[in-house]
């Protein structure tokens, strides 16, 4: 995108009166330029999106490995083309970390370590997560991680929360990522002292890639727990349980795994802390 071309854009990103865009751009106007860690999701991407037309220098980092999507890399490679990023795709190496393999209740903590280690390699730059205020009121193990390493996060900062980021989303043009259902890692799947195996990851990716199909942009999980696995349906997906019991009994089957049936969504249901 042309210098010029980002101009035109800022205003519409900093109007007057947007409160909270422009305490995000207060936060952002502290940094010479920044290293915006983006998974694939709503938050990272909105982030990496706003920083970089207002005209900062931002470099874009998104980390591959079994329990991140193909759908999320193929979703940054897309925004990045049409954006202009300066992307960087690397590996984050926590298959190679036997405590995360292990599935420990801080899971998260090792798999953040992993990641903003193999970033700071990569950049001198501040590191940036999407983070939000909803984020604060959960256990985030991972949180710890990203303090231990001074990893900053413009959006909590600013005041904003998941609404909000949605909101700018949808004021920046990203009608369809404004829109997108949470987005948690492949792991989240698995139940707490699961060990995380590459095979599941794969597994669930497929099962829940099938059942999208019947309920686009619906609340859909694929749960690998102790009993077998288990498909969490949101209220609305409810109407389609038994196409999705037959679509997933069949999957199961096919894959020699033991299928426990459906039941409503929680979030965080995989989630045992001990």
């Amino acid at each position: 995108m042309s210098d010029a071309a980002q101009m035109e854009r800022v205003p519409a990103i900093d109007r007057p009166g947007d409160a909270l865009a422009k305490a995000l751009g207060n936060v952002l106007d502290r940094f010479p330029a920044l290293a915006v860690a983006v998974s694939g999701g709503v938050d990272s991407m909105t982030l990496a999106t706003f920083a970089h037309r207002r005209g900062m220098p931002v470099t874009v980092i998104h980390a591959v490995s079994p329990a991140v999507p193909a759908e999320a890399t193929a979703r940054v490679r897309r925004l990045a083309a049409v954006e202009g990023w300066d992307l960087l795709v690397t590996g984050t190496g926590e298959f190679d970390d036997p405590r995360y393999r292990d599935n420990p209740a801080n899971r998260c903590y090792f798999c953040k370590t992993n990641l903003y280690d193999r970033i700071a390699g990569l950049t001198e730059r501040p590191i940036a997560s999407g983070a939000n205020l909803d984020d604060l009121g959960d256990y985030r193990p991972g949180l710890i991680a990203a303090a231990e390493r001074k990893v900053v996060h413009p959006m909590v900062e600013a005041g904003m929360t998941k609404r909000d980021v949605r909101a700018l989303a949808r004021s920046l043009g990203l009608t369809d990522i404004a829109e997108m259902p949470a987005q948690p890692c492949l792991a989240s799947r698995v139940e707490t002292g699961i060990a995380i195996d590459a095979g599941d990851l794969a597994f669930v990716e497929k099962v829940e890639t099938r059942l999208a199909a019947l309920a686009p942009g619906g609340t859909l999980r694929c749960r690998i727990t102790h009993e077998g696995v288990v498909v969490e349906l949101g209220e609305a997906e409810m109407a389609f349980s038994a196409a999705v019991e037959a679509i997933a009994a069949r999957l199961c089957t096919e894959a020699g795994r033991v299928y426990a049936g459906t039941r409503a969504y929680r979030r965080g249901a995989m989630f045992v802390r001990t």
